[in-house]
């Protein structure tokens, strides 16, 4: 009988970790999130590109804040270092590598890109800039 069980529990366990529920997580859900408002705006989407996030993430734009025109004005360019606000105060890194806790909560993740794309952009970050930089973030 407990042969059976172990089977059963083995089995269980192997279709929960090579089934998406048991890999999915917060910033998977955020990134799931963000890839449908794209694809009904957009249905030629074909996903998010760190490559694209990179660039938003270093990029300098003029339509923000004269004193923040890039993210790396406080973040910094590393994303696994620390950065400042221009009131000094600490920043802790942005990289998923060194802050796995970072974009597990999806109100605060909003929040964030709410203010900070308003400082930095002039407006509010797209789905698709969002997506796009998660999965930089994400990558780091």
């Amino acid at each position: 009988m407990q042969l059976k069980s172990t089977a059963a529990l083995l089995a269980a366990s192997l279709t929960l970790m090579f089934s998406g529920a048991g890999i999915a997580g917060p910033r998977e859900d955020q990134l799931a999130q963000y890839a449908k408002a794209v694809k009904a705006a957009n249905p030629a989407f074909s996903g998010f590109s760190a490559e694209r996030g990179k660039t938003l993430h270093t990029q300098n734009f003029s339509g923000g804040k004269p004193d923040t025109p890039a993210c790396t004005t406080c973040h910094g360019k590393d994303t696994r270092a620390g950065g400042r606000t221009p009131a000094g105060k600490a920043i802790d890194p942005m990289a998923v590598s060194t802050a796995p806790s970072r974009y597990t909560d999806a109100a605060k993740v909003e929040k964030w890109f709410k203010r900070n794309c308003n400082e930095v952009l002039g407006r509010e970050c797209s789905a698709q800039e969002k997506g796009d930089w998660l999965t930089f973030m994400s990558g780091q």
